[in-house]
């Protein structure tokens, strides 16, 4: 994913432990896969990582540094 730091940079951080690191999308910032805005985005920095979703969302994925990356639309 080109220019990750970029947009992490406009994020909001909202939890890092050891297995996720996430961002609130504050600004409004579009979702690199379907360009549209996005809520949340989440880097599983493990394996295998459980979720615990509160709700239905749509998820959009990436890859940087061979991290998952999920983008949830609420």
């Amino acid at each position: 994913m080109e220019d990750f730091e970029e947009l992490v940079s406009s994020l909001t951080p909202r939890e890092d432990n050891e297995a996720i690191k996430s961002y609130q999308n504050t600004t409004a910032v579009a979702c690199p896969a379907c360009e549209q805005p996005f809520d949340d985005m989440v880097v599983c920095k493990q394996a295998f990582t459980s979720l615990n979703l509160d709700f239905e969302m749509d998820l959009c994925t990436a890859i940087h540094d061979d991290n998952v990356v999920l983008f949830t639309h609420k």
